[in-house]
């Protein structure tokens, strides 16, 4: 289908011609929810639209711009949320119906700064029932705009779907598994999960505390670099959230890739499907002839810890349900339900266990940042999935997922991590790279990302969204 070309530009062309007065808020603003107004019934990125509330939002920052008061790069910027983090006044229901009436004191860090630095809210995005795999069987689930056969990518799939198909400039996903990178690679766009605690998660409905990520959801390297400049840092309100000072992402846009030591495990990369594997192994050729060095690394053996992924996860997931499962089991959807089964199942020597093959894991992934700055993969196994390819509850879940081999371990290990479109797309989304860096790495993941975007293409494709609306 057609679409207004403003919807589709960056947030570093948005926010120049924002700050120049070419364009007003007010009128991006507009075109995006004439947007939403249109598309959103068909893809159900959205499940809150603040229509009212937005353009307030944005009217302010037409007049502080022409003002002088310029806030920064996401000044009248409308961009938009996962629904598990807390929006004060608005609804805030993770996609169950245990909140679906939750509107919260209080806003999340994430959304404070966001909003601190002049962005407009444009609303709340869906999402898996609390963050997992599973949708509410009566909510509506979010298609992908490449294909609606195809799956959109879990937890922050209203998150891909919206930043995908011109719904939002900038979105705000979490990354327990694999929730930035699957949907980012499903629907096409770049997703940024940071090392964690370098986001606050103060007022972020939690999955797994000590796994959860919070990061950029955008259509270009350098939009991740903005956001995650405005949403980093150290917050009193989360003890888990680092203290160390926050790079200037901005300047590391421009360093470029000479220099930079890329290390690439073949063996790991080749557990992919052979056409993601080729596009992997092509994106480093191309960083390569950019001056980045290549060299062969070897990491550890992942299976061991995707299991104890599970473990942790669902142990993790009913600590945080323990006021409301099993009192309120019978409101969460058959999915969601299944995994909290499993986590209150959990023994306590077994966490243990998991935990220290964590440490383990953890530990020994650390060691490769001896020898490299950056390690390459793709984000995951395939291009696509069919939209029914989950298994229908946690009991079907295994140790050995294939669909977490790319992802899980660096919630694990804890480390940051990079998504990118890396291929062209032919019946679907494009393949998509995954840069994972050293812990608070981020700027030299941004380095690399943005020298590889801007000596491709890729990124500029876009979801043609045919047959969809008629």
């Amino acid at each position: 289908m057609e679409s207004d070309a403003r919807c589709y530009l960056s947030v570093q062309e948005l926010s120049a011609q924002l700050r120049t007065g070419k364009l007003s808020s007010v009128e991006v603003t507009r075109c995006i929810l004439d947007r939403i107004k249109q598309i959103n019934p068909r893809l159900h990125a959205y499940l809150t639209v603040l229509d009212e509330s937005a353009l307030r939002r944005a009217a302010q920052a037409d007049e502080e711009i022409r003002a002088g008061k310029w806030r920064g790069p996401l000044h009248g910027v409308p961009i938009a949320v996962k629904d598990l983090c807390q929006t004060k006044g608005v609804l805030t229901t993770c996609a169950s119906h245990v909140l679906r009436d939750w509107r919260p004191d209080t806003n999340a860090t994430v959304v404070e700064r966001l909003e601190l630095a002049g962005a407009v809210l444009l609303g709340k995005l869906n999402l898996t029932e609390f963050a997992v795999a599973w949708y509410h069987p009566e909510n509506p689930t979010p298609l992908n705009p490449w294909d609606p056969s195809l799956w959109p990518g879990a937890s922050s799939s209203g998150s891909g779907v919206a930043t995908s198909a011109g719904l939002c400039f900038a979105s705000i996903g979490t990354d327990t598994g694999g929730s930035i990178r699957f949907p980012s690679a499903a629907c096409g766009i770049v997703g940024l999960k940071p090392t964690w605690g370098r986001v606050s998660r103060y007022g972020v409905f939690p999955l797994g505390e000590s796994l959860d990520h919070i990061g950029p959801m955008t259509r270009t390297v350098a939009d991740a670099a903005i956001v995650l400049s405005i949403i980093a840092g150290r917050d009193p309100l989360d003890d888990t959230s680092l203290s160390a000072a926050v790079d200037d992402y901005a300047v590391a846009l421009t360093g470029g890739a000479k220099g930079i030591r890329i290390g690439v495990d073949e063996k790991y990369i080749g557990q992919a499907a052979p056409e993601v594997a080729a596009a992997v192994v092509e994106a480093m050729r191309a960083v390569e002839r950019l001056g980045a060095r290549i060299s062969k690394v070897v990491l550890p053996d992942v299976e061991a810890g995707i299991a104890a992924w599970t473990t942790l996860c669902t142990a993790d997931a009913a600590a945080a349900h323990e006021a409301t499962y099993p009192a309120k089991a019978s409101e969460y959807g058959p999915g969601f339900r299944s995994f909290l089964e499993v986590g209150t199942a959990v023994r306590g020597q077994d966490y243990a266990k998991a935990q220290m093959v964590r440490e383990r894991f953890a530990n020994r992934f650390q060691d490769v940042f001896e020898q490299v700055d950056v390690v390459a993969c793709p984000s995951m196994s395939f291009a696509s999935l069919p939209a029914t390819g989950m298994p229908a509850d946690a009991h079907a879940l295994t140790g050995s997922n294939a669909l977490l081999r790319f992802t899980a371990p660096f919630n694990l290990s804890r480390n940051p991590t990079l998504s990118q479109p890396c291929g062209e797309s032919k019946a679907g989304p494009p393949p998509s790279l995954q840069l994972v860096g050293r812990r608070l790495g981020e700027a030299t993941l941004l380095q690399v990302g943005a020298a590889y975007e801007l000596a491709t293409e890729w990124h500029k494709q876009r979801p043609a969204m045919t047959n969809m609306f008629e």
